[in-house]
């Protein structure tokens, strides 16, 4: 693996580790601004991935699929990060803190809105990264060294494509429960 390869790894472990900290901070320790503080933290570890992967391409280099998935990985971030926090938040506080409302599973027409709630985020999150990735390739202006990000590109398309059918889909055949 290379350095960004290396760098999402750490990245993608900070984020749960802050996340972790914050969440702990806030309803083991009673810290509520510190916990707030280090859970609005996770933009700043996308931003040390962002300026690592453009410091690396800008001194030359091959762009690797690693490079595009830290463009995938911000996007995501930024379309995904506020709603994964409140996730984590609500189970953290239900059950390891044993307080609040257990988190309710979703079924027939509000699960489908909720997928389509999700895949309108997906839609940001692409639109961020797939802009970044974009943006790269236009100030490198060389497509032998950027042609994994295009490929990345090309592929998160795809699956946005997949993702909309998916969520269609369950306003056709909802989710139903399990017998």
């Amino acid at each position: 693996m290379n350095s960004i390869a290396w760098m999402i790894v750490g990245c993608e472990i900070m984020f749960w580790i802050v996340i972790i900290l914050g969440l702990v901070t806030r309803y083991v320790l009673n810290l509520n601004k510190l916990g707030i503080f280090l859970l609005a933290l996770t933009p700043l570890i996308d931003l040390a991935l962002l300026i690592t992967a453009g410091i690396d391409l800008y001194h030359g280099a091959t762009a690797t699929v690693a490079h595009a998935i830290a463009a995938v990985y911000i996007g995501v971030s930024i379309g995904f990060g506020k709603s994964m926090v409140k996730w984590a938040d609500e189970r953290f506080l239900y059950y390891v803190k044993k307080d609040g409302i257990k988190p309710r599973r979703l079924y027939g027409l509000d699960y489908a809105k909720h997928y389509l709630k999700g895949f309108g985020k997906h839609v940001v999150s692409f639109l961020i990264g797939a802009g970044l990735l974009v943006l790269v390739i236009f100030l490198i202006h060389n497509s032998s060294q950027t042609q994994a990000l295009l490929d990345v590109l090309r592929i998160w398309a795809i699956v946005l494509g997949v993702d909309f059918i998916f969520s269609i889909s369950y306003f056709i055949w909802p989710k139903q429960r399990k017998a």
